[in-house]
């Protein structure tokens, strides 16, 4: 009789700091994503230049580096938001040069719309079904290392084509990665909110620019 009630003790303990972990998760996100936001329109109202491929990189992998290990300590939050603001800083110039474009405002809005659809139909279909999505992870881990090396491929030698396919493919990634990473989030598989918070941001920023990308090929002329 004591072992059942010492199970059930475990259930509902681990229940709650899963619950826990939820929610901290998608109210940190949701003021990262707003943070980015800000620091975009800043960016584009100023017209500030792009800080080019490799200060992007050198940027985004170190402020990447020192969210995780921090990421058990208060420092851990300064940091999510420097990378979150950062990211958002390298978006506006990208949003201004389509914002430019004939249809730019179409194309940009019709980004946001799929990405903000694909990423509530995905995060609701996970917490409605509770699928485990764990086996993604090999596959995901692979997937985005080749994408990632394409893309760097198709900007030093500028192959239009590859980019467009690489655009294509980081879209069922970075889908796949939300469905892994919510499915993580709410089987007990990621305990750490900032790490969460940060793979939901990245999937979501390269899901935007991924169907930007897209959308500005199909509508130009």
């Amino acid at each position: 009789m004591n072992t059942q009630y010492t199970t059930l003790d475990r259930s509902q303990s681990a229940a709650v700091s899963t619950n826990k972990v939820v929610r901290n998760t998608y109210m940190l996100l949701s003021m990262t994503l707003a943070f980015a936001a800000l620091t975009a329109g800043v960016t584009m109202s100023l017209n500030l230049p792009s800080p080019g491929f490799i200060i992007t990189l050198v940027g985004y992998f170190g402020l990447l580096f020192l969210t995780t290990k921090f990421r058990n300590s208060g420092a851990g939050l300064g940091f999510v938001f420097a990378l979150t603001g950062f990211m958002g800083y390298t978006l506006g110039p990208i949003l201004n040069a389509y914002l430019s474009l004939p249809n730019g405002t179409q194309t940009v809005m019709m980004a946001m719309g799929g990405t903000a659809a694909i990423f509530l139909a995905l995060s609701a279909y996970v917490m409605t079904t509770r699928k485990d999505f764990s086996f993604m992870g090999g596959f995901l881990a692979v997937g985005i290392l080749v994408g990632f090396l394409a893309s760097i491929g198709a900007f030093f030698f500028e192959l239009p084509g590859l980019s467009l396919a690489v655009s294509a493919m980081f879209v069922l990634l970075m889908s796949g990665l939300i469905l892994y990473e919510t499915s993580n989030i709410i089987h007990g598989g990621e305990t750490n909110y900032i790490m969460a918070t940060v793979t939901l941001f990245v999937a979501i920023f390269n899901l935007f620019t991924s169907l930007l990308q897209l959308l500005g090929f199909a509508n130009s002329d």
